[in-house]
């Protein structure tokens, strides 16, 4: 299983690549063929539908045939890219960000990580859980930082070979294509150990599992639609339109984003060793919010930049804990189903969440997403402490006939 965790983290590490890339080259392409902002947000919310589609059909279907899975939504996803790259006008644009799930949100949500998440807790023990995620998900970031610096191509291009801004983007939304097709290939020189001979479980989810994947998905739900408020493409367009900063240098911003968020994963699966995966995901995620909304009401871009590269050294501390920590608290065969279905329902979340952020951008103010957005990730954290503070993961339980002191609230 080894070998099969290696390629699911190369496979992981180009997809990101790729939708690094697409969270800015959305927005300049957009920003390009001279289209509306309201078609960005479109674009967005459309994207994640298909995604969501995706990922309810994998909850049903994919535990047996995960390598064919993994491979025919890659072609999918590359596809869509490219028919987004030739695609004639905005209606082009929303059906391929519908068939080929396309991201703008400058984050991996794709169907292929419902099913990589399942998968990978089978290739480590209980206590080594949390560190294999977090090396996953943090090259996830490391792709996507390199990405967001790629998405510089298009200037760069343009100067080359004096094609317009349009010609320019459409070439860079190619290679974005080619670093998904290779998703096509990869799952089938893993093992038939990723598989599961059983029947998906969908229907016959443990009593204690069903009430824990009720209660997280109404908080995902919360947290999702403030997520939504802040997509990689919004935030492109937000320091664009807000400050006039030419495209490599929101290129630069966004790639020490990533790298902040890359770094700030492993610090989170040390830090969730000590304190736990609950208490973790809830004390770093709330000060990151505060900050966000301090990103709205800086006059100075400088300012606003080293605000947002705090915000985000925080924010993602709570991506390979919120993974480990739902992957520990249901059974194994249930974890594609319930990857998928809290997967699911932060699509949704995000999708509602893009939407509301157009109309707030162009009826309230640019900074009114990141407000919304804080406002809701708080109430999440607080009501995620309040509800789960006390269910612990197997690695934070007592070993079996140690008596301890009963743990504080939280601990």
């Amino acid at each position: 299983m080894t070998s099969d965790r290696s390629l699911l983290y190369a496979s992981s590490l180009l997809r990101s690549l790729a939708i690094g890339m697409l969270g800015v080259l959305i927005a300049l392409h957009v920003i390009a063929h001279h289209w509306s902002n309201g078609l960005l947000f479109a674009i967005v919310g459309a994207g994640l539908a298909g995604g969501g589609l995706a990922s309810g059909l994998a909850a049903f279907t994919a535990d047996h045939a995960r390598r064919a899975w993994l491979s025919a939504l890659s072609a999918l996803s590359a596809a869509g890219v490219v028919v987004c790259a030739f695609g004639p006008g905005e209606g082009w644009m929303l059906v391929a960000a519908f068939v080929g799930m396309l991201n703008g949100m400058g984050k991996d949500r794709s169907a292929q990580q419902v099913i990589e998440t399942a998968i990978l807790p089978a290739t480590a023990s209980a206590s080594e859980r949390t560190f294999v995620i977090a090396r996953y998900t943090m090259l996830q970031d490391i792709g996507l930082a390199v990405g967001t610096l790629a998405a510089g191509l298009p200037a760069l291009l343009g100067d080359a070979s004096s094609a317009d801004g349009a010609a320019a983007t459409t070439a860079a939304l190619l290679i974005a294509a080619a670093l998904l097709g290779i998703g096509v290939v990869l799952p089938w020189f893993m093992t038939s150990a990723i598989e599961t001979p059983r029947p998906p479980v969908a229907m016959r989810l443990a009593p204690e599992s069903r009430r824990v994947l009720v209660r997280l998905c109404a908080l995902f739900s919360l947290d999702s639609i403030g997520g939504g408020f802040i997509t990689g493409a919004l935030v492109t367009y937000f320091f664009i339109t807000q400050y006039a900063q030419p495209e490599w240098i929101i290129g630069a911003l966004l790639f020490t984003a990533r790298c902040a968020n890359a770094v700030s994963h492993l610090g989170a699966a040390w830090l969730a060793k000590r304190i736990g995966l609950v208490n973790t995901m809830v004390f770093t995620h709330i000060p990151s919010s505060l900050l966000l909304v301090t990103v709205g009401f800086t006059g100075s871009f400088w300012i606003a930049a080293i605000l947002y590269l705090m915000r985000e050294s925080l924010v993602e501390m709570d991506v390979p804990t919120r993974q480990s920590y739902v992957m520990a608290v249901v059974r194994p065969e249930e974890r594609t189903f319930v990857s998928a279905v809290t997967s699911l329902v932060r699509l949704g979340g995000w999708a509602i969440g893009a939407l509301a952020a157009g109309l707030a951008m162009r009826h309230v103010g640019l900074a009114a997403p990141l407000i919304a957005c804080a406002v809701m990730k708080i109430t999440y954290d607080v009501l995620l402490y309040a509800s789960f503070r006390h269910l612990k993961p197997p690695e934070e339980l007592p070993a079996p006939g140690v008596t301890s002191a009963p743990a504080r609230p939280g601990a």
